[in-house]
C-alpha cells in the first residue's frame, strides 16, 4: 500500500467515527464558532486511532495549536497519524515503535512547551514532573483518562510533588460508569475473538480484578454464554461479584480450570508466573490494563519457549510441559489486537475530555495543584448532551420537590 492509499485509508476511518460521534461533533462546532482554546498550546497523549483523532482535530478547531503523540507503542494506527498529519497537526507516533523511540515522542510533544495536557496513562505527567520540567513552567492543568493515570497523579499529589492542578476525567461518573464498563466490556472481548477465532460460549473465563473495567469484562463474557469466575482481592468488589452472580475465587485455583484469563486491575504482577504454572494447558492470557505489568511477562519470557501463532498470539511452553498464549504481548489487548472502544462510548469520554480542557483553561489559574473532579456541571451536561443525541427525554424535579430535597 503507497502512501496516498495509506493516507486515504485514515481519512476514511475519522470520518466513519465522526457520523457516529454526535456529542463531540456538535463540541468540535462550538469550538470552531467560539474559538474558545485559540492560542493555546495542547500536548496530547492518546492510543492514537480514529476516534482519538477526532478529539484531536475538535481542539484544533477551537484554536489550539495540537501536538499528538500515541500512549502505547501497538495501539498506534499509521494510517490515522497520516490523516492528523494531512490536517496539518504535529503528530509523532508510529506503530511498534521501541520503548526508547516512544520515549523520545513523548518528549518532541512536550517540546511545544504546553498550556494544557491531555494524557492517557500518565506518561506526559511524569516527564513534566522530571527531564522535561522546564517545559511545563506555562502549563496550566492536566487531564487524565484512564484508572493508571489518576493514580499517578494520587501519588505525585500525596508526596507533595504534583506542579498543577489535575482534572480526574476517569472519575466522572459519564466516564466509569459507560467506558470502563461498556467501552472496555465490549472492545476487549472483541480483540480476543478478532486474535484467536475461538469459541467464547461454554468456556471458563477468569476475570482478574472487578473494578469498573472488570463488571464489564465478565458481564460481556456471561452475554457470550461463558461460565465466569472473579478474582479479586478486595473484599468489598469480591462480595459485590458474588452478588452479581459470578463465581469468586482465588488466582491460583481459578487458573486451574480457566480457557481465557483477561486482567483489569491497574497493578503490577496481578498473575505471577507462578500462578502460569498451575494453569490449565492451552490458556489464553489477554490484559485489558494500561500498561504491560499486570501478567508477569518478562519472567514468563526468560523461562518460557516462545514462538508466535498468529498475528498477536503467542504461545509459550512452559518447563512444566503445559502452553499458555500470550495476547497482544501483554498489552493493553483491546487497542493492540483491536480498535478499541466503540465510537459513541468514546463520544461521551471525550466531550468530557474537551469540556473539561476548556474548564481549566478557564479556572485553571485560580486552583492550587492538586486532583480534582470533573464539575458536576459538565457531567451532567454531557448526560444531557447524550440523551438528547439519542432521542431521550427525562422528567424534572418540581420546584417544590427541590426544596424538599435541600436543592434550592
Amino acid at each position: 500500500m503507497n502512501q496516498r492509499e495509506i493516507l486515504e485509508r485514515g481519512k476514511k476511518k475519522v470520518s466513519w467515527v465522526r457520523a457516529h460521534m454526535p456529542l463531540l461533533a456538535h463540541i468540535e462546532e462550538e469550538f470552531a464558532r467560539e474559538k474558545p482554546l485559540s492560542g493555546v498550546r495542547i500536548a496530547v497523549s492518546v492510543h492514537l486511532e480514529a476516534k482519538t483523532a477526532r478529539l484531536a482535530l475538535a481542539l484544533a478547531a477551537g484554536g489550539a495549536e495540537v501536538a499528538v503523540t500515541g500512549s502505547n507503542p501497538l495501539s498506534t494506527q499509521d494510517d490515522v497519524v497520516e490523516a492528523l498529519k494531512d490536517e496539518g497537526l504535529s503528530v509523532y507516533a508510529k506503530h511498534g515503535v521501541s520503548e526508547e523511540q516512544y520515549w523520545k515522542d513523548l518528549k518532541r510533544t512536550l517540546a511545544i512547551k504546553p498550556h494544557l495536557v491531555l494524557d492517557d496513562g500518565g506518561d506526559l505527567t511524569a516527564l513534566l514532573h522530571n527531564e522535561c520540567a522546564a517545559w511545563g513552567n506555562e502549563t496550566v492543568g492536566i487531564c487524565e483518562e484512564t484508572t493508571t493515570g489518576v493514580v499517578r497523579l494520587q501519588k505525585l499529589a500525596a508526596n507533595g510533588r504534583l506542579r498543577y492542578p489535575a482534572v480526574a476525567v476517569n472519575d466522572a461518573k459519564m466516564k466509569y460508569l459507560f467506558d470502563n464498563r461498556y467501552g472496555t466490556g465490549q472492545s476487549t472481548w472483541d480483540a480476543i475473538m478478532r486474535a484467536t477465532n475461538l469459541l467464547v460460549a461454554g468456556k471458563v473465563v477468569l476475570v482478574v480484578g472487578y473494578g469498573w473495567c472488570g463488571r464489564g469484562i465478565a458481564l460481556r463474557a456471561r452475554g457470550l454464554g461463558a461460565r465466569v469466575v472473579v478474582s479479586e482481592v478486595d473484599p468489598i468488589r469480591a462480595a459485590e461479584a458474588l452478588m452479581d452472580g459470578f463465581s469468586v475465587a482465588p488466582l491460583r485455583e481459578a487458573i486451574r480450570e480457566a480457557d481465557f484469563l483477561v486482567t483489569a486491575t491497574g497493578c503490577i504482577d496481578a498473575v505471577p508466573y507462578e500462578a502460569l504454572l498451575e494453569a490449565k494447558d492451552g490458556l489464553v492470557l489477554a490484559n485489558a490494563g494500561h500498561f504491560d505489568v499486570e501478567i508477569d511477562v518478562r519472567t514468563l519470557r526468560d523461562r518460557a519457549r516462545s514462538r508466535h501463532v498468529r498475528d498477536n498470539v503467542e504461545e509459550f511452553t512452559l518447563p512444566n510441559g503445559k502452553k499458555v498464549y500470550l495476547l497482544a504481548q501483554g498489552r493493553l489487548v483491546n487497542l493492540a489486537a483491536g480498535d478499541g472502544h466503540p465510537a459513541e462510548i468514546m463520544d461521551i469520554s471525550f466531550a468530557l475530555q474537551a469540556l473539561s480542557l476548556r474548564w481549566l483553561l478557564e479556572h485553571g489559574g485560580e486552583l492550587r495543584p492538586g486532583v480534582y473532579p470533573v464539575p458536576r456541571e459538565i457531567d451532567e451536561g454531557v448526560a444531557r448532551r447524550f440523551l438528547e443525541a439519542n432521542g431521550v427525554r427525562i422528567d424534572s424535579l418540581t420546584e417544590e420537590q427541590k426544596r424538599y430535597l435541600g436543592l434550592s
